[in-house]
């Protein structure tokens, strides 16, 4: 995953995109695990805290898009 960083540095419909592909990776991963257990399961929970770090900083990018009207 990208470091804080890397995230700002994202362009809105990067990070949507790379929104996206992390929830379907997340879907993926569940689908996966309720067939056969993971390997490594804890890439559950890292695959649910990128997505959260992404939707904060899309929520972060909203918030000051709001408070600061062009």
């Amino acid at each position: 995953m990208k470091n804080k960083t890397d995230l700002k540095g994202l362009s809105a419909d990067a990070l949507k995109e790379q929104i996206k592909t992390e929830q379907a990776q997340g879907q993926q991963l569940r689908f996966a695990h309720a067939i056969s257990p993971l390997e490594n399961p804890a890439r559950l929970k890292a695959n649910r805290k990128n997505v959260a770090r992404l939707l904060t900083e899309q929520t972060r990018r909203n918030n000051e898009q709001a408070s600061n009207p062009a």
